[in-house]
């Protein structure tokens, strides 16, 4: 569902001489249908960067990244957008909101995106903000107004409304107590069970351990770090 084939990155620091800075060179990895992959390595390896490479948020300089018919790499912004819409989930680490939007709405966003009815997809919205303990009381609130520990999962679960079958994962359990981790952990579960395919950054050793079949180090990946 993921395949990434000799990928290539670097910045070029245009306020300081137009100095190159590469940041990748060759990364390769592939994942399957059901499947999650971390990605470990040092503060600095480009774990980051590499996740934003995969959604589209960096050009790439060298390289295929496919998901699913779509190669990020040389796909036009409408079909960027469109892999975000229907088969490409992020969940990153901060909400993004527009102001003065109800919690529930931004959770339902998604599958209204792809056409969900609208009953279907703000009770799918619904089913997530309790399972990840948000008040009732709150759900027709903005986001904005949350606590951090509130907005990070209301994040999780605009993440996990729609059934993606592709997914990026920013430490999605970073800063969680310990019954809303468990409640994370289980819905990744639940999309590889679906057949999802996830590439994670999880400095959570246990929560890695638990999800993941396999790690990457992309220090492998690093000019000057392998």
């Amino acid at each position: 569902m993921i395949r990434i084939e000799n990928v290539s990155k670097s910045f070029t620091l245009h306020n300081q001489g137009a100095a190159v800075i590469p940041v990748m060179h060759g990364a390769s990895l592939s994942v399957a249908a059901g499947e999650c992959v971390a990605l470990t390595g040092a503060s600095g390896a480009g774990k980051s960067t590499l996740m934003r490479m995969i959604y589209g948020n960096y050009l790439v300089d060298d390289g295929e990244i496919q998901i699913g018919d779509t190669d990020v790499a040389t796909a036009q912004p409408r079909e960027i957008l469109q892999l975000r819409h229907d088969t490409l989930g992020y969940v990153s680490q901060f909400l993004r909101v527009v102001p003065r939007v109800p919690a529930l709405e931004i959770v339902a966003g998604p599958l209204l995106a792809v056409g969900t009815p609208q009953e279907q997809a703000i009770e799918r919205a619904r089913h997530l903000l309790q399972r990840l303990n948000i008040p009732e009381r709150l759900w027709s609130l903005s986001p904005t107004t949350f606590s951090g520990g509130e907005q990070q999962r209301v994040n999780i679960a605009r993440g996990f409304a729609h059934i993606y079958p592709a997914m990026l994962l920013d430490e999605p359990t970073a800063s969680l107590d310990v019954q809303n981790r468990e409640t994370v952990l289980q819905l990744i579960e639940e999309a590889k069970a679906r057949g999802a395919a996830i590439i994670g950054i999880f400095h959570d050793e246990a929560a890695r351990k638990r999800v993941c079949e396999r790690e990457i180090d992309v220090t492998q990946f690093t000019p000057g770090m392998n």
